[in-house]
Order: structure tokens, then C-alpha cells, then sequence
């Protein structure tokens, strides 16, 4: 492949990623209702209950914040908004009485597999024209694509 193909080729996942993250945003998202009648949850709040998720244990404000990439006064209103709607607990962290461990409560851990549930289901109807082969390779390269980047692009991970 000549270094122009190579450039092309960048450029093509450059304005797909952008592209993703616009369709993405709080408004388009807030727009789809669960098919199982749920409330719609805020996708910002559903990033904090990510966040945590992601951890698989008890984590800090602090982790949340930089999941997020937002200030810790931004995170701390966005896992009080989630405390408040019975998602996550909060306790003081035993060995540092200023930290705050947080953790999902069940039904914060409902909240993500439905959001989960309902992602996966828009995926399956993207690419339900796609052939097993094509889904399954789409799957290894994006799943690279975000290992690399996370090792290459610092904060991101």
C-alpha cells in the first residue's frame, strides 16, 4: 500500500471516529428509549456508572473523574446525582478518611446491563447485514484500534 493509500486510509478512520462521537452526544443518545420502556438514563450518569463498572471494585472520585476526563468538583456533582438516584454507594475509604470509595448498588449494576443490553442491541441491528466474518474482524480491529490508542494517546484510557 503506497504512503498516499496509508494517509487515505487514516483520514477515513479520523472522520468515521468523529462521526461516532457526534452520534454519541447526550441529545441523540437521550433521544433513543429503551425498547424495554425504561426511562431513558443521562449518558452522562451512565458514564459514571461505566466508570466504576470498569474498575470491578471500589474506586475514588478521583478515578471517575479522570474515566471522564472532568475537573474532581465536576465529578463529585456526577456521582452525587448517581448516589442520589440509588446507583452507587458511597463510604469513607478506611485507610484515608478524606477519599471516598464508591461502588455500584444492584440496581446502579441493573442500570448498566440494561444500557449495555440496549447498546448492544443498536450494534446488532447496524451490522445485522454484515457476515459473521466481517462482524468478528470488526470486532478484533476496533478492539486494537482502542488498545492502541490508550497506550499511545496519554490520558486516554
Amino acid at each position: 500500500m503506497s504512503q498516499r493509500d496509508q494517509q487515505e486510509a487514516v483520514a477515513a478512520v479520523e472522520r468515521a471516529m468523529v462521526a461516532i462521537r457526534r452520534s454519541q452526544t447526550r441529545r441523540s443518545l437521550g433521544r433513543l428509549a429503551p425498547p424495554d420502556g425504561g426511562k431513558p438514563i443521562d449518558p452522562t450518569l451512565f458514564g459514571v456508572l461505566d466508570a466504576i463498572e470498569a474498575r470491578d471494585r471500589e474506586c475514588a472520585v478521583s478515578d471517575v473523574a479522570a474515566a471522564l476526563g472532568v475537573d474532581q468538583p465536576r465529578a463529585s456533582r456526577l456521582v452525587l446525582r448517581a448516589a442520589e438516584e440509588g446507583w452507587i454507594t458511597r463510604r469513607t475509604d478506611p485507610s484515608d478518611a478524606r477519599r471516598t470509595l464508591l461502588a455500584l448498588t444492584d440496581e446502579g449494576q441493573e442500570e448498566v446491563d440494561r444500557a449495555h443490553r440496549f447498546r448492544q442491541e443498536i450494534f446488532a441491528r447496524v451490522m445485522a447485514d454484515w457476515t459473521d466474518a466481517d462482524r468478528t474482524e470488526f470486532a478484533r480491529l476496533i478492539t486494537a484500534f482502542v488498545t492502541s490508542y490508550a497506550r499511545s494517546v496519554p490520558g486516554a484510557a
